[in-house]
């Protein structure tokens, strides 16, 4: 048999090796090779652990599914956290996390299944078959186009590339004594010189948080406006925010993941040094959240009111009637104190190459407002172990994550704002304890809007 050779191009294969972390993958299997007989399928991929399989249709999307359980034909329903779907959206493939509670796929002897959901060479035959199923959560237009026709099929192994923390401990530690070390000493000793270098890093964003002072002395605490379409984490990040200072994990604000936003008031955060300590130099404003809808969510007009500070604190929001400022406080415009002087956009990581137009327009509507008033802006990439499940397991792999710098770019370029401006971070969402990792991306991003509030103050004429 001649050499079987994959379809997907260099690039294609490095998003998708990014994605699962530091792997190389092997073609086991290619249907138009092998062919689509479940037996032969069983023959190629069969015992061969961590598998991933891509299929390509008839409208050029190139989609398909991972699970790091052998395929074994047990007859069994598999359980498999790491399971994921996946499909190219553009250059980037969208990954789709198996849903908790459900299984991941059937392990039978016919061809590949997720969740008894998506079939794929479903009957040996070049197709695909959607039998719907509460397993994964996706779009089949989305996914494949709704087309279900296939040109290919490919499956292959997925194999864990040598560590690259051997030269990331080589950099700080004696070479002589880390050649004699064991694997087990060697991974210990990265792990304490990563948690001791982030430990550090936290103690000094606590310390530079604490000690802000605002450039301009009329303004005691920088305000900072959360704009982002909903369930994207505005509300989260004050209960993150929150309880890196209060010392364990805390809800104070409403959050969750309703269809529509819960967050109905505008809403003025301030921040305690402790329960019981003072009032740290910024307040986090908390809007309603962005809908697809005409007269659904946060309005663009109420948008400008906020900003030029009219809006007071648990003014609820009325998507069908923009907010009517007092007329006798209107025409006294609100002071520099009053105003927001940063805004950030909170965006979802794991559904950037699924935004909408309509809430892109909405996104470019207000950045338009923002920018003719001069205001600093920056996004908070939200839920980046959804995005992707190599930092999902250990958040550190974030600053190591080619697929997370893709997703950032992205960003970037749909909204419109700088690579430096959007910075990657997780939100507090089920967790019980505080963590050291989370910790430190969520202080650099809220050191960050601190200081873009400063070079705004540095440049409004003080009245």
């Amino acid at each position: 048999m001649a050499r079987v050779t994959s379809n997907l191009t260099e690039e294609q294969t490095k998003q998708l090796c990014d994605l699962l972390g530091n792997v190389k993958l092997s073609l086991l299997y290619k249907a138009s090779v092998h062919g689509y007989k479940a037996s032969v399928f069983h023959q190629q991929c069969d015992n061969e652990g961590p598998t991933l399989l891509v299929a390509y249709n008839r409208s050029g999307y190139i989609f398909g599914g991972y699970t790091s359980v052998d395929y074994a034909r047990s007859g069994r329903q598999i359980t498999d956290k790491e399971a994921f779907l996946f499909s190219f959206q553009g250059k980037i493939p969208v990954y789709i996390k198996v849903n908790s509670g459900h299984y991941a796929r059937l392990d039978d002897a016919g061809m590949p299944n997720f969740g008894e959901q998506l079939y794929f060479c479903y009957n040996s035959d070049a197709v695909v078959y959607n039998d719907g199923g509460k397993s994964y959560s996706f779009d089949a237009k989305r996914l494949y186009g709704n087309n279900t026709n296939l040109t290919e099929c490919e499956v292959y192994k997925v194999k864990q590339s040598k560590s690259t923390r051997k030269s990331v401990c080589n950099a700080v530690v004696w070479s002589k004594l880390y050649k004699y070390m064991s694997p087990v000493s060697k991974m210990y000793l990265f792990s304490l010189i990563v948690k001791l270098t982030q430990q550090k890093r936290r103690d000094e964003l606590l310390e530079m948080i604490r000690n802000h002072k605002p450039v301009v002395t009329s303004v005691s605490r920088v305000r900072i406006l959360m704009i982002g379409p909903v369930g994207a984490g505005k509300s989260s990040f004050f209960n993150s925010i929150n309880s890196i200072f209060t010392g364990h994990v805390t809800n104070k604000a409403i959050s969750g993941c309703a269809g529509t936003s819960l967050t109905t008031q505008f809403r003025t955060y301030s921040v305690k040094d402790g329960r019981e300590g003072k009032p740290l130099p910024f307040v986090l404003c908390d809007t309603m959240g962005l809908e697809e809808q005409s007269g659904a969510g946060l309005d663009i007009e109420d948008i400008s009111s906020i900003l030029q500070g009219h809006v007071p604190d648990r003014y609820k929001f009325n998507p069908s009637a923009p907010f009517q400022p007092d007329e006798q406080k209107t025409s006294k415009p609100a002071s520099l104190q009053e105003k927001i002087h940063c805004v950030v956009y909170v965006i979802d990581a794991s559904k950037i190459s699924l935004m909408s137009e309509k809430v892109e327009e909405k996104l470019a509507s207000i950045r338009r407002e923002i920018n003719s008033l001069g205001i600093a802006q920056m996004v908070l990439m939200t839920k980046v172990d959804e995005a992707c499940p190599r930092v999902e397991e250990d958040l550190y792999q974030i600053y190591l994550s080619s697929y997370i710098k893709s997703k950032v770019q992205e960003v970037s370029s749909r909204l419109g704002v700088p690579v430096s401006c959007v910075l990657p971070v997780k939100n507090y969402s089920q967790e019980l304890e505080l963590e050291l990792n989370c910790d430190v991306l969520l202080l650099t991003a809220l050191q960050q809007m601190l200081r873009l509030a400063d070079d705004y103050l540095d440049d409004v004429d003080v009245i």
